[in-house]
């Protein structure tokens, strides 16, 4: 099983297969729907009902989910409304039980060793080495960073906080006798160390919200806006329900929101594999290896050898370069029309005279210092699972 290692929520112990057929959606039609959508006033009425402002977060959600052109049906709001639940409570800005003395710890066991990881060993040791003075003395050594730390309860504050202290480097440290590198650029160090990677009410990576920036601004201005109820829904909604995937359930969607888009469907396609081997395969979801800034690295994965080894002894005509070309298309619709995934479809179907299983629950282990312990993605789909159920039998009273 993976390991995972996030500064953020969550992450399968069982293995869930569902069998459906391979034909895919068209981009273009995969939210078309004969159900009938909700109004928001209904959809007010399949919030938790702990939630406060149910009024402004059930027109949030009903007027992004309209932006997007996603169809206010009970289901997919559910499936919105559930995972919110799960991440945030319905809290832009969530509180993070011990969240002060986590951030500590971390810093005072792995600095060096995460500054090392992300600058290089002549850069990353001098600059953790000062890092640590001014968490210990700065802005006064009455009332330092680290007293600061220990007293911050949301991620907001540490995000904040984080910024603050890089700002200071940015200003009074610079690297040039050190490295012949010019002075510290505060804004883009500050970003590159910043361990509060994955943000607001629906625990967003902040590189997905990048990507998809909603307006213009810097680095810190879509932060903050990830903290904002708007904000936060907006691009988590978009990362939840923005992609389209022949699943028969929500379940497996759910299970992608926490170990990666199309995760569950590449474990089933690790799993297929793995009948067509006597290799054992790591059922991740991650068919190719990936460097620490998410691109391919240039080694191959067992998934990669296996598909070699595989095609080779059934004399099937898909050279290694086209694998590997295939594989980049992992996180995809459109890694199901390459010539890869059929051939393991059309292999599996023969070999076991089953049909291909099209996704299963990825296997993968979350640690990180914002959780009391380890997690897999089995354990949050389920949990979020739960609460869709609970908000579908909501909806069975409502009448459209």
């Amino acid at each position: 099983m993976k390991e995972k290692v996030v500064f953020s929520m969550l992450k399968p112990l069982s293995v869930l297969a569902l069998s459906i057929g391979l034909t895919a959606c068209g981009d273009s039609s995969w939210w078309s729907s004969d159900e009938p959508t909700l109004k928001q006033e209904q959809v007010k009425r399949l919030l938790p009902n702990r939630v406060s402002d149910r009024d402004s977060w059930s027109k949030d959600i009903y007027d992004i989910a309209e932006q997007f052109g996603i169809p206010q049906t009970k289901e997919n709001m559910c499936t919105i409304i559930a995972v919110v639940d799960q991440e945030s409570n319905f809290h832009a800005d969530p509180q993070v039980y011990g969240l002060g003395e986590k951030a500590v710890k971390e810093v005072q066991e792995r600095l060096e060793e995460k500054f090392t990881d992300k600058l290089g060993d002549t850069i990353g040791a001098p600059i953790a080495g000062y890092f640590q003075d001014v968490l210990k003395n700065q802005p006064s050594p009455e009332d330092n960073y680290l007293s600061q730390m220990r007293r911050v309860k949301t991620e907001r504050q540490l995000d904040e906080l984080y910024r603050e202290i890089f700002d200071y480097m940015s200003k009074h440290y610079h690297v040039s006798a050190l490295t012949g590198a010019a002075k510290l650029v505060g804004q883009d160090i500050g970003e590159k160390m910043n361990p509060i990677t994955t943000l607001g009410s629906m625990q967003v990576h902040i590189s997905y919200a990048k990507e998809h920036k909603r307006k213009s601004g810097s680095i810190a201005d879509l932060r903050t806006d990830l903290y904002s109820q708007y904000g936060g829904l907006y691009y988590g909604i978009h990362r939840l329900m923005m992609y389209s995937a022949d699943y028969d359930k929500p379940l497996y969607r759910f299970a992608d929101y926490n170990s990666g888009m199309y995760s569950s469907r590449n474990a089933a396609f690790q799993s297929m594999l793995n009948d067509l081997t006597t290799a054992e395969l790591d059922l991740d979801g991650d068919l190719l290896l990936y460097d620490k800034n998410g691109s391919p690295k240039s080694a191959k994965s067992q998934s990669e050898r296996e598909l070699i080894n595989v095609f080779t002894q059934h004399n099937i005509l898909v050279t290694p370069r086209q694998i590997r070309s295939d594989l980049k298309k992992e996180k995809e619709k459109k890694f199901e029309d390459t010539a890869t995934y059929r051939a393991v479809a059309k292999l599996y179907k023969e070999a076991t005279n089953k049909e291909p299983i099209y996704a299963i629950m990825p296997e993968v282990v979350i640690t990180g210092p914002k959780l009391s312990r380890d997690y897999n993605t089995n354990w949050f789909a389920t949990r979020v699972n739960g609460r869709f159920e609970t908000c579908m039998r909501k909806a069975k009273s409502i009448k459209i």
